[in-house]
Formats: C-alpha cells, structure tokens, sequence
C-alpha cells in the first residue's frame, strides 16, 4: 500500500505539509494614495449615506497580514450631479468590527478637467493615514472596494 509521500516520490512531486506550503499569511500592498484637492473639509457629519445611485462597499484591512481594521474611520467627499462639492455630500462613518464599510451617494458630477470621482480619507490607530480616490466607471454598481493602510 502507497502512502503520500512514496506515491508523491514516484510521480516526481513534492508533498509538503498545507501549513509549510502556505506559511504566513502575505502582507497586503497598502492602497495607492491620491491628491487630497482643495474642497476637503473636516467633522462632516457621521453617516453612511449622502445621496443614491452609488455604493462603495468593502473593508478596511492593515498590510499587517491583511487584517481587518474595526473602528477605521472613513471620511467621504464628493460633488454633486452637477459637479458642485457641497456639505450634502460629505460624510463620516467608522468601520464595524470586521472592519466592514458600507456608504452610499450619488454618483458625482463632472467638472472641468477630473473625472467623477469620490474622495476618502481614511485613518485608524497604529496605520499611516490614507487619502485616495475612487473612479466610477459608467454603470458601475455597488463598487467592491478594500482600503489597505501601511501599518506603522
């Protein structure tokens, strides 16, 4: 009777242990940053929705072995429809204990020469803070989106 290793040896392959194989856990490769722009305000209220027709779901992860991040806070901005930024369309919200986020708005307006995007800023203890940005292609909806912060 074969056993793993003498049937692996015969065929010519390695048979190594799942825990060898997959060793620690990869680190992930922290979310690429992006310009802050000039219509960034601070203390937006805290909510999870500023509008309809766009949704940004994902979670808050550390390159420390792509952990969730709970409590991450987020803050979103962004123009309206007709490429305006305004206080309606600012939010802040903290991610939930699986480091989960959910936020809703309307899909933002164009304005001369940037395409539609939405802006965040996203910070949690022991993390670099993240500014970045999301673009929304046409017809894109709910957008799947982890944010990766560089552990400290």
């Amino acid at each position: 009777m074969w056993n793993g290793f003498a049937l692996a040896a015969l065929l010519g392959l390695a048979l190594v242990a799942p825990s060898a194989a997959q060793g620690p856990a990869p680190a992930c490769r922290p979310t690429a940053p992006d310009m802050l722009g000039p219509f960034y305000t601070p203390n937006a209220p805290e909510r999870s929705k500023t509008g309809d027709g766009l949704t940004v779901q994902g979670m808050v992860r550390s390159t420390r072995a792509c952990t969730a991040v709970p409590g991450a806070k987020l803050e979103w901005w962004s123009a309206d429809g007709r490429g305006r930024y305004d206080d309606a369309h600012r939010a802040t919200q903290v991610s939930d204990r699986e480091g989960r986020f959910r936020y809703t708005t309307d899909m933002p307006g164009r304005y001369p020469g940037r395409p539609p995007h939405l802006h965040v800023k996203v910070s949690a203890p022991g993390h670099k803070q993240l500014v970045t940005q999301i673009y929304p292609k046409p017809n894109e909806n709910p957008i799947g989106f982890d944010f990766v912060l560089q552990a400290e």
